[in-house]
């Protein structure tokens, strides 16, 4: 079967930066539901149109193509005492305790100091240009409910969490 809209892709990956330096790559097949439905990068979908199993290819992807540039905008010094302790580099949050935001973002501790917490909204691979491997392992047609869902069921698919952790390449439920 080809990939073509409604069509149910598994894919493995192996995401690298442009100089080769290994991200992640697929433990557990990716599973996207191929169409115009955020399941993967719009320029590896649009290059996937009419492969078949066994397909091949590696993409090179400014960060346009992926993540986005990264902005500064998104940076941004909250009080510490906002945050539990223990408190640490690295750490995300969705959104800032006690902040009456109605935008959920994901926030990733950059910098900490006695009194303040930086915080960056910016997805941690934002103005990256990558190399992305992938194999197409199995092409099958959608189920209605797929289609209505708008994302693979079952084995292989994902649960659909709701959350905006990066769930794979170009996906809020792929990676």
């Amino acid at each position: 079967m080809r990939i073509e809209k409604n069509t149910v892709v598994t894919l493995s990956y192996r995401l690298t930066d442009a100089q080769g330096e290994f991200i992640e790559e697929t433990e557990e097949p990716l599973v996207y539901l191929h169409g115009g439905y955020d399941g993967i990068f719009p320029r590896v979908e649009e290059a996937l149109e009419g492969k078949e199993a066994g397909f091949k290819s590696t993409f090179h992807l400014e960060p346009e193509d992926a993540f986005g540039d990264y902005d500064a905008d998104q940076v941004r010094v909250e009080p510490r005492g906002k945050f539990p302790e223990p408190l640490e580099i690295g750490m995300r949050f969705e959104g800032v305790p006690e902040d009456d935001d109605d935008d959920i973002e994901i926030l990733t501790v950059t910098d900490l100091t006695d009194d303040t917490v930086v915080l960056d909204a910016n997805h941690p691979l934002a103005g990256v240009s990558l190399r992305l491997a992938v194999e197409v392992i199995d092409v099958r047609a959608g189920t209605d409910e797929e289609i209505e869902h708008e994302h693979p069921h079952g084995a292989g698919g994902h649960d659909h969490d709701g959350d905006d952790e990066d769930d794979g390449p170009g996906g809020s439920h792929v990676h």
